[in-house]
């Protein structure tokens, strides 16, 4: 008889459990988000604006130098050099600030 018992009670744990565990999740992600825009509206607000990409975020590729692509060689043989895609802004042209890390502002 206890093992009828023990059957029906399991389920109910188990999503009560489940319920706890999503619920933290999710209060943990809005708390992490929440702080995450109050840092960067008190960042735009307040900060000074970033001389390194002039307050844009993003500035010219340096590898590339704005092309998009690199001449790349497996075994160093100047005969056969491939254009290849660049590895740092995936062919964009432009990279984010790393000053800044793109928002803009210091």
């Amino acid at each position: 008889m206890s093992g009828v018992g023990a059957s029906r009670v399991l389920p109910v744990v188990a999503t009560v459990a489940a319920t706890f565990l999503g619920g933290s999740f999710a209060l943990g992600f809005l708390t992490s988000s929440i702080s995450e825009r109050i840092t960067l509206i008190n960042k735009k607000k307040y900060g000074k604006s970033c001389q390194t990409c002039k307050a844009v975020g993003y500035y010219m590729c340096k590898l590339c130098k704005g092309n998009g692509t690199i001449k790349w060689s497996p075994l160093y043989d100047p005969v056969f050099i491939n254009p290849c895609v660049c590895p740092t802004c995936d062919g964009f042209k432009v990279q984010r600030c790393l000053n800044c890390l793109g928002y803009g502002s210091v």
